[in-house]
């Protein structure tokens, strides 16, 4: 399926992971993926939410008051009294990345026990660790119906206006949700995406 992702496309999924990253968040959600279109501007998504009155801003702003950001091991008011005394834990993190790599400082994967196998013997299976972060049901159902969508417009790629549209038709996760507070009826988007798309070809 990603072969025939469009360059943009591709940045947008990978923008998904990134701001995903940003917000110390264990998964990529419908909301990642709504961050990152707006995120490559010059998309046609990009285009068409902006012109809906839709801004990155505002989306992750909105984001952070449904989920927020992943907690830090130690509190705001730990920081500040270790900054107090002459301590950053930004820079300590840095270097301990710089030094060890990304998520260095992150705990160690979980390994639940899982029962497998034809005398269900219990076996460790290794949760992702810091290097990937999977995706949700949802956002794998985005990317799902943009291949959908694609098909359906007898595309032979799938753009940013594709996973928009994808987006749209699930209809349920984080990203719709936004969509609808920000005033936006999900048919009027479909419909805007859709004549943007024709304007286009």
């Amino acid at each position: 399926m990603f072969e025939r992702f469009t360059d943009r496309a591709r940045d947008a999924v990978k923008g998904a992971q990134d701001e995903a990253r940003e917000l110390r968040h264990r998964y990529i959600g419908t909301e990642h993926i709504l961050l990152a279109l707006l995120g490559e501007s010059g998309g046609l998504a990009a285009t068409v939410l902006r012109d809906a009155g839709v801004f990155p801003e505002q989306v992750r702003a909105d984001v952070l008051a449904a989920v927020g950001v992943r907690r830090e091991p130690l509190g705001v008011a730990d920081a500040e009294a270790l900054r107090a005394i002459g301590i950053d834990l930004d820079a300590v993190r840095e270097k301990v990345e710089e030094s060890f790599g990304e998520g260095a400082l992150e705990p160690p994967p979980v390994f639940p026990l899982r029962r497998r196998g034809l005398f269900r013997r219990v076996q460790q299976v290794p949760v992702p660790g810091p290097g990937h972060i999977p995706f949700t049901p949802r956002a794998k159902k985005v990317l799902e119906l943009s291949l959908r969508e694609a098909l359906f417009l007898k595309h032979k790629h799938i753009g940013t206006e594709h996973i928009l549209l994808g987006l749209i038709r699930e209809g349920e996760g984080l990203a719709a949700m936004v969509l609808t507070k920000a005033g936006l009826s999900l048919e009027d988007l479909r419909r805007h995406v859709l004549d943007a798309m024709d304007r286009a070809a």
